[in-house]
């Protein structure tokens, strides 16, 4: 599946000092993902922390929104 990043989801990995690899790896192998609002919350713990991914899925791509620390 084609994982897409918007520009705000770009701003927010720099900002927050991701790696890409990072926000991948939490959508390929997450830790847990709850459903709510048509949105996918994938959660991963990091050495550093705990990030959560809010995303949206399609049928042929996912479309990553942000990313936060939690």
């Amino acid at each position: 599946m084609r994982i897409i990043f918007t520009n705000h989801a770009e701003i927010r990995i720099k900002k927050r000092k991701l790696f890409k690899e990072e926000v991948l790896d939490a959508i390929n192998s997450p830790d847990k993902q709850i459903k709510k609002y048509d949105k996918y919350f994938i959660q991963k713990r990091l050495s550093r922390g705990t990030i959560e991914v809010c995303c949206e899925k399609t049928g042929t791509h996912i479309k990553v929104i942000t990313i936060y620390w939690i």
